[in-house]
């Protein structure tokens, strides 16, 4: 990047992708590692994803859990699909500052050389890189977890039974930690879209994001009920 087109990034931008990378690790964090007494919707899942696995131990047949985990994996090879395809649409943009200026001609207000275009997709596609990266190995833990339940045995009396659905279990909370942090790598991209048109927007849409990762997380509707399940344990 020439010292030229450095001068078309202001504070502005810079606190924008600052709050931008801050916001998505934070968020990240707090999700995996919440405050004790305030569990995410992600730590409270782990616990229905262990019963599942203990469930499984004198469900029979297990139709229901194949089905289950399948759809797992059909949404996940899905995302990686999607975002493979945003990859390559992202590519495909890079040296194309002139057709983006003309885009948003009517948002700004005076000509962006290309390289600034070019670093701003570059942003949202560290993001999409990651998401899909993360979708991958979603994916394949997912298959891990199949297999694993399908050596479950299915008497409890059984000394492997519940050790092996325990194995199966934890497989199965990496899978969905892998695949939770590519959705909120994909909300981020997402956020960086708006920094197109300029760096106020990004600031909204990074505050924004962090917001609404939070309140899913922590003050969502369905958080509340599932709590309602773990305090009658």
């Amino acid at each position: 990047m020439n010292q030229a087109a450095l001068y078309h990034f202001t504070y502005v931008d810079g606190m924008g992708v600052l709050l931008l990378w801050v916001g998505w690790f934070v968020i990240g964090r707090l999700v995996e590692h919440p405050p004790k007494g305030r569990p995410s919707v992600s730590v409270i899942m782990r616990d229905f994803r262990r019963d599942w696995m203990r469930q499984l131990v004198t469900r029979s047949p297990r139709i229901f859990d194949a089905n289950v985990i399948d759809n797992l994996r059909q949404a996940t090879s899905f995302y990686v699909s999607a975002t493979m395809i945003a990859i390559g649409g992202g590519l495909a943009l890079l040296g194309k500052g002139e057709q983006l200026s003309n885009l948003a001609r009517d948002f700004t207000a005076q000509p962006t050389p290309e390289v600034v275009w070019d670093v701003k997709i570059l942003v949202t596609l560290l993001f999409v890189t990651d998401a899909f990266l993360r979708f991958v190995w979603a994916h394949r833990l997912f298959g891990y977890c199949a297999i694993l339940m399908a050596a479950v045995p299915n008497d409890p009396e059984d000394p492997e039974a519940f050790p092996r659905a325990d194995q199966a279990a934890e497989v199965n909370i990496h899978a969905a930690k892998n695949f939770n942090a590519a959705l909120r790598s994909v909300y981020f991209a997402l956020a960086c879209l708006p920094w197109l048109i300029g760096p106020l927007p990004l600031l909204v849409a990074a505050t924004a994001t962090v917001y609404v990762l939070w309140r899913r997380e922590f003050a969502s509707l369905s958080r509340q009920a599932m709590l309602v399940r773990v305090r009658t344990q």
